[in-house]
């Protein structure tokens, strides 16, 4: 079954505007509910968080109403991070999890997440049957059998406790001044608490959202502000989350950034020599730069590569027994941990190694040299199909040919966002530049 309605994560949008309209909300709302009650047996229940988005509060209520209608019982979290959502379904004992979060993305996009009664995120083939149900006529529940909807007070605060506990027990942040960049998202309460309460001196940035600043010039995706305040502050290190705090980048104390796959790379090589990589070897995305792949190797590690996604990362970990995984733009899949990533957990565990090892952050956030590489966005209009044009196949056939041997180029359609993604890496840097310039421009001529 073919997927319309979702894309690499989620269902997503600009916030009135199909799909992500209230309208929709309740049908999914509705459908999820009929595919999770399909013995029509009573008592199921779904949680619900969400980031801080102003369109959250629609999406919410429309969601929470398509539930009800198919019988099933809405837990509502309230702003918390993506991961929180993947943890409390498993531990309330949830049928259902249900994420409104647009991320990265500015506050005018939003998105909705499903998550099944493991934690885990709904598999293509669950997320086609939803889509199908949401295409038809959708049963509802007899009158006395319409769930119930209830405000839980404590969900974020027992995501912090469970946060807390994938800390070494031996290790405290006393004398680490942290700064810390919620992105005026999900994370702006939970993330400063969990770093003080472990002993951190802690500085706050983008932890004032108001329904339109999530993102903006703040997080993950903007890590200039945190640098500043890095700087500023006189910090040992920065931590930035995006907006629903599933991914992180790293600031060391000068200011620069490390990215996932630097992340990745200390955290593989940890633990492979405490024996605790599962598989003896990292899962990571065709994005990951070729820098981690030949430092993994000299290390006597593997690496497999995924599909772009971290949800097509943690099925290729849940397959071949892997417990780290992960994404260059900074999902980190720690499943010993979490069942999706965690931008919280993975920023402790490299507090953590500075604990352990009393190194400064710069000392740690480069484990390799990068290979150069450059990524170029080109946006299309709905229903422009650029790379099936023929003058666009034969310009990224020749340039393949140019780089062959030297590099790599990948070439995909955004699994978000109507965008067209031209990536390529190669040591040549003039090469590198011609190759994707070519490329790009012979797209927006298609376009």
């Amino acid at each position: 079954m073919t997927r319309k309605l979702f894309g690499t994560d989620g269902v997503r949008g600009r916030a009135n505007t199909h799909p992500m309209t209230a309208e929709m909300a309740l049908r999914l709302g509705a459908a999820a509910g009929r595919y999770f009650r399909r013995d029509g047996s009573p008592g199921h229940r779904v949680v619900i968080g969400k980031d801080t988005r102003l369109s959250g509060y629609m999406l919410e209520n429309a969601l929470t109403a398509g539930l009800t209608s198919t019988g099933m019982n809405v837990l509502l979290l309230g702003p918390v991070p993506t991961p929180a959502v993947g943890f409390l379904t498993r531990s309330m004992r949830a049928d259902l999890g249900v994420m409104i979060s647009a991320s990265h993305n500015p506050h005018q996009d939003n998105g909705i997440k499903f998550f099944g009664p493991d934690g885990f995120k709904l598999s293509d083939e669950a997320e086609a049957e939803i889509e199908a149900i949401v295409a038809g006529d959708i049963p509802l529940a007899q009158a006395e059998n319409i769930g119930r909807a209830k405000r839980i007070e404590d969900g974020r605060g027992r995501y912090q406790e469970f946060v807390k506990t994938t800390f070494p027990a031996g290790l405290r942040l006393d004398g680490l001044k942290v700064v810390i960049d919620c992105a005026n998202g999900a994370a702006y309460k939970a993330a400063p608490e969990v770093l003080w309460e472990l002993g951190a001196t802690v500085v706050t940035v983008g932890v004032s959202p108001n329904g339109t600043n999530i993102n903006d010039r703040v997080g993950s995706t903007h890590s200039q502000t945190a640098a500043e305040a890095v700087v500023a502050h006189g910090a040992d290190v920065g931590i930035c989350l995006d907006g629903d705090a599933d991914r992180v980048m790293i600031l060391d104390e000068t200011g620069r950034v490390a990215d996932g796959d630097q992340i990745m790379a200390l955290m593989a090589t940890r633990w492979a020599a405490e024996g605790k990589l599962k598989g003896g070897a990292l899962v990571a995305t065709v994005m990951s730069n070729l820098g981690l792949e030949r430092h993994l190797i000299a290390q006597g590690i593997g690496l497999e590569r995924t599909a772009v996604g971290d949800r097509y990362v943690v099925e290729r970990m849940r397959a071949g027994g892997f417990n780290l995984g992960g994404e260059q733009s900074g999902h980190i899949v720690m499943t010993d941990y979490a069942t999706t990533g965690d931008g919280l957990i993975a920023g402790l565990q490299f507090l953590a190694e500075m604990a352990r090892t009393s190194a400064p952050a710069s000392a740690l956030v480069r484990q390799f040299e990068t290979v150069p590489q450059m990524l170029k966005n080109v946006r299309f209009a709905a229903g422009a199909r650029p790379l099936e044009a023929a003058q666009v196949q034969s310009v990224i056939a020749a340039n393949e040919a140019r780089i062959k041997g030297k590099g790599r180029i990948l070439i995909r359609k955004s699994g978000t966002e109507p965008l067209i993604r031209v990536m390529a890496e190669c040591e040549d840097e003039g090469l590198l530049a011609d190759v994707v310039d070519g490329i790009v421009a012979a797209v927006e001529a298609a376009v």
